[in-house]
């Protein structure tokens, strides 16, 4: 059985890391390039850079930044955030990331994510997926509707319908945020994950709501995830990478240790 990751999330704003909750009252938490060698000297297995303002102010991602942090680590870093087209892709994966991810782009024109898949090969290509749990409709059957410009944006899109189109685009992985569980530290949003992981070939990670190791065991077994996404809970301290992954190994999680 294949190892599931522990993807620590640094989401950057103004070159600063930041977390809010539920996608509002985000603070500084300190700097991205430092916090990505401290995560990657922890033991995470890859490491996700989004640049939260970039596609809502309509501006390019901090390039500078991601250089900057892809020459500390080396391990599979991702980066979303403001990536419009191929030229955007390129500069990223140049800068040092192995993968891009696209979200509020993909959703308003899905054919960058075929593009980016015969440019780059799929396995570059991550959707970036935030959803709201909605009231169930002819437009959104599955309860989960697709929201973008940073959780500003409802789009009356299904996020099951959408996470199959994307797979049938190219997409090699989706990266699929609940925006009701974000930053509340109160569990992964288990329905959708399963939803979305059974229902699509491709790798899942979890993410939004993590608190505790025992989330992170929920989501990444009864939730069908192949990966998790954390923030909070190593942000502020109360847990590190390698109590995460020492919890999970001893419920048969297969995990990664390195120590």
């Amino acid at each position: 059985m294949l190892s599931k990751r522990i993807i620590p999330c640094l989401d950057v704003r103004d070159g600063r890391t930041t977390k809010g909750i539920k996608f509002k009252n985000n603070v500084d938490i300190g700097d991205p390039v430092a916090m990505a060698r401290f995560y990657y000297e922890a033991g995470a297995d890859e490491l996700v850079f989004y640049d939260i303002t970039a596609s809502s102010d309509r501006r390019n991602i901090m390039i500078d930044v991601v250089r900057r942090v892809a020459a500390e680590i080396f391990i599979p870093f991702s980066v979303g955030g403001g990536i419009r087209n191929l030229e955007d892709m390129r500069d990223v994966l140049l800068a040092g990331a192995e993968k891009v991810s696209v979200n509020t782009a993909a959703v308003l024109n899905p054919a960058i994510i075929s593009q980016g898949a015969e440019a780059f090969g799929s396995q570059c290509i991550v959707l970036g997926m935030d959803v709201k749990r909605t009231q169930p409709s002819s437009q959104i059957p599955s309860g989960y509707e697709m929201v973008i410009h940073g959780g500003r944006t409802p789009m009356g899109i299904d996020a099951l319908w959408w996470a199959q189109e994307a797979v049938r685009l190219g997409a090699g992985e989706i990266c699929l945020n609940s925006i009701d569980a974000d930053g509340t530290q109160a569990g992964y949003e288990l329905t959708l994950t399963r939803m979305i992981s059974e229902a699509v070939p491709i790798p899942v990670i979890a993410s939004g709501g993590a608190g505790v190791p025992e989330h992170l065991c929920q989501v990444l077994s009864e939730g069908r995830a192949d990966a998790a996404l954390i923030a909070s809970m190593t942000h502020y301290g109360d847990y590190t990478i390698r109590e995460i992954k020492e919890y999970l190994s001893r419920r048969d999680i297969p995990v990664r240790l390195t120590w």
